[in-house]
């Protein structure tokens, strides 16, 4: 009987997506928002649940740094019913797939099983959530990996290079805290700083589950069984808001491999606008109109090889490897810009190359954005979206972020319907406000990250940008 009390109160909080019929957004009791579509499949269904954690609440002076990221290597590790094996077993037996996934603003748990399936795979999924099974044994084990994981990752510039924009564009602040674990904090981990960040992350009120392909009535029975007991946080969580600092930075160029030739790197960007902002549709078109990728590309019709990067750069520049533009949106701010490599001897050039790019995007001089590439950057990016959610995995992720930053859910046709309604008007203004450095209130500083040898390599990258009209 309480526990049909307790569906009946979720009724009282509830919303549909106009854009969307089979979804619909429930809460329980305790305050544990259940995201359901109830759209068929004839195989999966598709099961998450999205903490509000992350890096950006991390702050050094909790003591939390990387706690998100070892968060993410406990995941399935067993429970206090079965062990780490046990666990493996039965999830592997399910014939799904399963992922931990750790990011600045959210710590997601994913599923996806035949649909006979469902209940148990949900069952193990809410056991490592709810009652993990953490021992300092595990945590050792943990660190071991995680030491080796960032040794690995900062040898590939492609890798780490991000991670040390957002650590420069966001100083000593939320969405600059590091999301990969420091090595010197790894010796703070234990099993009390496990579960002190558990139990203040991990509350009823920081959970969205999200059920894809489960008719609306069992997943809210499954939502209620196991995570109906949970508590609301005591003391609410204090959510600083991202300070966008900009800045300048050189590192050291990675070792050599093998034979391998040694690229410098130039990454350039600016604050870009938060989920939510009217103008993240024109300026997700203007990431997509930019495009990049590598001088080598196995591409065709349909790849982005028409993007400005291809035809304006890696086309006309022999000496440049790689020039790839990056969008990041977050609840309250963002990063837009361009990573870009080349042999050390045309590095004073790539400042210049890469300010007249985004220089042309603002301007109506010669070289201006035009109609036709506009509309095909519009049309490359809702295939793109739209594909993308083909994948169950990619809609659940989708639809636990969207609830988590907005409440609710934007169905795939009204995106696409704001992205075609984006003109050519709009992607130059909102080009004009983001690379001026006009997004916010913040610092309008340019990001810049320089990885090189030479600390010299690029030049004074920030007076080159401050001439093509970049930040302020």
């Amino acid at each position: 009987m309480k526990r049909f009390s307790r569906l009946l109160n979720a009724r009282k909080y509830s919303a549909k997506s106009l854009s969307n019929p089979t979804f619909s957004l429930e809460k329980l009791q305790n305050g544990v928002r259940v995201a359901i579509d109830e759209s068929s499949s004839a195989h999966f269904s598709a099961l998450g649940v999205f903490v509000d954690a992350g890096s950006r609440y991390e702050k050094p002076d909790q003591g939390f740094t990387g706690m998100s990221h070892m968060m993410d290597r406990l995941a399935f590790k067993g429970s206090s019913k079965i062990d780490a094996i046990q666990m493996q077993e039965q999830l592997d037996s399910l014939g799904g797939n399963y992922m931990c996934a750790a990011a600045r603003e959210s710590i997601m748990y994913q599923a996806a099983v035949f649909g006979p399936g469902t209940d148990e795979m949900f069952s193990l999924l809410a056991d490592t959530i709810v009652d993990p099974r953490i021992t300092q044994d595990e945590i050792e084990i943990q660190k071991s990996t995680i030491e080796y994981e960032v040794s690995e990752i900062s040898l590939k510039p492609e890798l780490i290079l991000p991670e040390w924009v957002h650590m420069t564009a966001y100083n000593n602040n939320t969405l600059g805290y590091p999301l990969l674990c420091p090595p010197d904090a790894l010796a703070e981990m234990s099993v009390k700083k496990a579960l002190e960040y558990r139990k203040k992350f991990y509350t009823s009120d920081r959970i969205v589950v999200g059920i894809i392909g489960v008719p609306k009535q069992h997943a809210l029975e499954l939502a209620e069984k196991h995570f109906g007991q949970m508590k609301p946080a005591s003391t609410p969580v204090e959510r600083d808001p991202a300070i966008y600092t900009g800045g300048l930075i050189h590192l050291p160029a990675t070792p050599p491999i093998g034979g391998l030739p040694v690229f410098d790197h130039l990454h350039v960007g600016v604050e870009g606008l938060p989920a939510g902002d009217p103008d993240m549709y024109a300026l997700a078109v203007l990431q997509t109109l930019l495009g990049g990728g590598g001088s080598f590309s196995a591409g065709g019709p349909g790849k982005g090889m028409y993007s400005r990067m291809y035809t304006h750069v890696l086309n006309q520049y022999g000496f440049i490897e790689s020039c790839q533009s990056f969008n990041h949106s977050y609840s309250d701010s963002g990063l837009f810009g361009i990573a870009s490599s080349c042999i050390p001897k045309a590095a004073p050039y790539m400042a210049e190359v890469l300010g007249r790019e985004l220089f042309l995007t603002m301007s109506r001089a010669r070289g201006a954005l035009t109609e036709v590439e506009v509309n095909r950057a519009k049309n490359q990016l809702r295939s793109s979206v739209l594909m993308n959610l083909e994948s169950r995995m990619v809609t659940l992720e989708d639809l636990g972020r969207q609830v988590q930053v907005y409440g609710t859910q934007i169905g795939d046709a009204e995106m696409s319907d704001r992205i075609q309604s984006v003109t050519t008007a709009d992607v130059r203004r909102v080009a004009q406000r983001v690379l001026q450095g006009n997004a916010s209130n913040n610092s309008g500083k340019p990001t810049v990250v320089i990885q090189s040898d030479n600390p010299d390599a690029f030049g004074d990258v920030l007076a080159t940008l401050k001439r093509y009209g970049i930040g302020r």
